[in-house]
């Protein structure tokens, strides 16, 4: 008699109902039951989270981010979008000056496009996408206490949920706890060697605070970001960016020496002391609606969990549990979402149960997070005090080709689409290379620089009058 029996799905466990928790959730369920351990009460809609204070500040995804969100989740941009967010053109609908001091032309001549939301907003659709999928389920209200298993196998998590402390088992845990993550220690626990860190920290504070969008601005006014030279210390630099609700959602940064306030009397003037006064120019008579929210912790820290020399079976580490970066970059989303389909296109390859399985699938992930961590860290390394090691001659001689191309991207459109490529984590740095970059680069034509943002006449009357 032939036996009718199915086969068991594979079982995971993720730490953390982050973004990439749920990212790499939704790319799992494809081949396993998910679970998702979370240690706080997750809002029912757009709201603040008490696990994520920085999503306060400004967010944006980038094109490439984009892709992989659609990837993942099939029509999740057309859903923000649907719930009051925009997809904004790079750079056509932006006023953006360069940390070497280079305003942007608005070229509209490239694909690139930006999601352009609050980040509480983005986080509910995602949630809202995620949980619908019958093969992941959620225990809210639980902490994730260790792992379970040897150096060589990870076989489950233990957790606490109120006064029960308890094992789950699985065939993969994914470590999605962000910044807190606790994976070095768990590791060295199970008796591996720690893995390797690098922290650049520039020292930059951040500073938000809502405004009510002026009266006759409309829903396409550009986003305005005028970014730190780390070449002037201190640095200081700013984005207004125009969110759902009719609202301007402004993030002020300033590194040691130079750092923003709460003080709600002096959040504009801030603004007004920058190289350009766009921003606290563009604030001066409008109505601020909420607090001052002001974040400390932005250091670029990386675990090269990688490269390490021995890496268990049934675990993964994921997201900012891997790297985090100065949020002025604004590649911390599009790095989950990538992570997570290279997760994914790993396993559609191979199976849980295969040995290896696990450090195929950490190095996979690891590749957007290093395309993101250099480009974060070859600006934030000049900061003063940035690193223990200053930057080296190659370190140097590479600021200074991308502080070139930036130059040449601003005012040529076929180097602007090799940039926004590398920016955007479409394609890798060695775009830079190539023709579109190089010939305007070397020979031209070079249209001169823009002197002060290229906001139109019709644009600043009606932001400020």
């Amino acid at each position: 008699m032939p036996n009718s029996a199915t086969p068991r799905r594979p079982t995971v466990v993720v730490i953390g109902a982050s973004a990439a928790g749920l990212f790499v959730a939704a790319a799992l369920a494809e081949f396993a039951d998910v679970e998702v351990i979370e240690r706080d009460t997750l809002p029912k809609g757009p709201e603040p989270r008490r696990g994520v204070p920085q999503a306060r500040h400004a967010h944006v995804v980038w094109s490439g981010g984009v892709r992989a969100f659609n990837d993942l989740l099939p029509g999740l941009t057309d859903d923000i979008v649907a719930r009051g967010g925009r997809m904004a053109h790079i750079m056509g609908d932006m006023v953006s000056r360069s940390p070497n001091g280079v305003w942007f032309r608005r070229f509209r001549s490239t694909h690139h496009r930006n999601v352009v939301c609050s980040r509480d907003l983005l986080d509910a659709v995602i949630r809202d996408r995620v949980l619908t999928n019958a093969r992941i389920t959620i225990r809210d209200k639980t902490t994730a206490l260790s792992l379970e298993g040897t150096a060589t196998q990870v076989t489950g998590l233990r957790v606490r949920t109120g006064e029960e402390t308890f094992a789950v088992n699985a065939d993969l845990v994914v470590d999605a706890s962000g910044r807190g993550s606790h994976a070095l220690q768990w590791l060295v626990g199970l008796g591996l060697p720690r893995a390797t860190e690098r922290e650049v920290n520039p020292g930059v504070t951040y500073a938000t605070r809502l405004y009510k969008a002026p009266s006759r601005v409309g829903s396409d006014f550009p986003l305005i970001n005028v970014q730190a030279n780390p070449r002037q210390a201190p640095g200081r630099g700013g984005i207004i960016l125009p969110i759902e609700n009719n609202q301007w959602l402004v993030t002020l940064g300033g590194t040691r020496g130079g750092e923003p306030t709460a003080d709600p009397d002096a959040f504009a003037a801030f603004a007004l002391g920058f190289d350009h006064p766009v921003i606290g120019e563009l604030l001066e008579k409008l109505e601020p609606i909420s607090d001052i929210v002001t974040t400390r912790g932005t250091a670029s820290r990386r675990r090269y969990y990688e490269k390490a020399k021995y890496w268990p079976d049934g675990f993964i580490v994921i997201g900012d549990a891997v790297a985090t970066y100065n949020p002025v970059y604004g590649h911390g989303l599009t790095v989950a979402a990538q992570s997570a389909t290279a997760v994914r296109d790993v396993l559609r390859s191979t199976g849980f149960a295969v040995p290896g399985t696990a450090r195929r699938l950490q190095r996979a992930a690891s590749r957007p997070v290093a395309a993101a961590w250099d480009l974060a860290v070859g600006q934030d390394a000049f900061y003063p005090g940035a690193t223990d090691t200053p930057p080296t001659s190659v370190e140097k001689l590479l600021a200074r080709f991308v502080d070139r191309a930036v130059a040449t991207g601003a005012r040529n459109p076929r180097a602007m689409r090799a940039l926004l490529d590398v920016m955007s984590m479409e394609k890798p740095a060695t775009r830079l290379l190539s023709p579109d970059m190089l010939i305007p680069m070397l020979f031209g034509p070079k249209r001169p620089h823009l002197q002060g943002p290229p906001l139109t006449d019709r644009e600043r009357e009606a932001a400020t009058s």
